[in-house]
């Protein structure tokens, strides 16, 4: 069982690589490197985003928010998932027009405010994805080890290795034609893991369905929705898909089209944490209840299961790793696309290090979703022709004592605030996020209104 294992998982990335060598644009340059720009289309561009969007994590959050809180705070972290997309469905033409040329959410900051702001959002964008490359190949260290005899080491270097080959070659294209197939091969697996994994179930008892009160759960849900949808909008990747698009149609319906696809495979896999509460399966401590619903299913869905979240965090991982390359290229003016492909594999090693450790990063994941909801809402307000540089940094400084207020008041010090706003436990809470939307909005609404006076 064990080489048949090792067998299939690099069955997978050799399959992978394959696709992704194969997508290179032989003659193109720099700029179709990191942007493939007015190449895709709409069905090419939802699934990219689905399969982006979609990484290990799925099989750890959902199902607990499920089976700890229930169906109210599932639905907040489906939306939260999906809102990126939808956003960039209605806010991606207008950004396409204002910045016809753009690459980067860097470029789109300093087109808007100057080189400044354009700093610090490139930094908030780079520490999310570098936290997010660290969540992804953990996870996969770890599922590799709960599922199998395999070494989860041996799958970190794996993934890591085999997505620079063909991410650090092709590119974007690489990228989006990889997840194309990775996300049809991730909904194939989920039905196939799911619809045995329940039929294996007892039959579910609806008094121990999870049943959180509805005031905490609206309060999960929308520190998820926050939160989530925050962190993803500094996702360069997404940025990189803006470009990318064929017209601004096909920008439109591809997002809108991979945000439904991710509402619903969310939702799913969120279900079935349910369903493992509800069956009185053992969930676990910590819970991990899509894993506890895998502990009677028969030997063979093992292979399966890990197949699954492999392709979940390869799809996650080649996109990061183009989109930090992507960065790096248009913060510093004249690199080549060697020296990209190099910035990729640097970049990765000390992702690959703190990976191999297996260290828990859920906590450095929200400070880092924090910092992106304290800039997000000025960043976003650089479309409407009022808004102002002096704005926007009032606004970001705003976003981040707001972030601190709430647990000030609450806790009586400031030393209290900021260790609320680093989320002690790695507990996600409402107050320092709704904090940070609320003061960079206001406060950027009020220096414009007062620049206009």
């Amino acid at each position: 069982m064990l080489y048949t294992t090792v067998t299939a998982l690099a069955a997978a990335l050799i399959l992978f690589t394959w696709l992704g060598l194969r997508a290179r644009l032989a003659d193109g340059g720099l700029d179709d490197y990191v942007t493939a720009r007015n190449s895709q289309g709409a069905r090419a561009l939802g699934l990219s985003f689905l399969a982006s969007g979609m990484g290990g994590w799925i099989l750890f959050a959902p199902p607990e928010v499920g089976a700890l809180v229930g169906p109210v705070a599932l639905a907040g972290y489906a939306l939260g998932a999906a809102l990126p997309f939808i956003v960039f469905a209605f806010c991606g033409p207008a950004i396409r027009r204002y910045l016809p040329q753009g690459r980067s959410i860097g470029e789109f900051a300093q087109s808007c405010y100057g080189n400044a702001v354009r700093r610090y959002v490139s930094l908030i964008s780079v520490l999310y994805m570098l936290c997010f490359l660290t969540a992804e190949l953990t996870a996969i260290g770890a599922i590799t080890s709960l599922l199998s005899g395999v070494n989860g080491n041996v799958a970190v270097l794996g993934v890591a290795i085999a997505t620079l080959i063909y991410t650090a070659w092709g590119g974007l294209r690489a990228s989006i034609v990889t997840d194309q197939w990775q996300a049809f091969l991730l909904i194939g697996l989920l039905a196939i893991v799911g619809f045995v994994a329940l039929e294996r179930l007892p039959e579910l008892d609806t008094a121990s369905a999870p049943a959180a009160p509805v005031g905490s759960a609206l309060g999960v849900a929308l520190t998820l929705v926050i939160a989530v949808t925050a962190a993803n909008l500094f996702h360069q990747g997404y940025w990189q898909r803006l470009w990318s698009a064929r017209d601004t149609s096909a920008l439109r319906q591809g997002a809108l089209f991979g945000g439904v696809i991710t509402i619903a495979v969310v939702a799913v896999v969120g279900a079935l944490g349910i369903a493992a509460a509800m069956s009185g399966t053992d969930l676990g401590s910590p819970p991990i209840p899509f894993f506890a619903l895998l502990s009677g299913a028969p030997a063979w869905l093992t292979i399966p299961a890990l197949v699954l979240a492999l392709t979940l965090v390869a799809s996650s991982v080649d996109t990061l790793q183009n989109a930090l390359a992507s960065l790096a290229v248009t913060e510093k003016q004249g690199l080549s696309i060697t020296s990209a492909r190099w910035i990729t594999v640097i970049l990765m090693i000390p992702v690959v290090i703190i990976s191999l450790q297996g260290v828990s990063v859920l906590r450095l994941f929200l400070i880092a979703d924090l910092l992106c909801a304290t800039a997000v809402i000025p960043v976003l307000m650089g479309l409407w022709k009022r808004m102002t540089t002096t704005a926007a940094v009032f606004g970001g400084l705003a976003g981040l004592a707001g972030a601190i207020v709430p647990g000030w008041v609450t806790g009586g010090s400031l030393m209290a605030g900021v260790e609320l706003a680093s989320f002690p436990g790695g507990i996600p809470t409402l107050l320092p996020f709704a904090g940070a939307l609320v003061g960079s909005t206001l406060v950027s609404l009020l220096v414009v209104a007062a620049g206009r006076r």
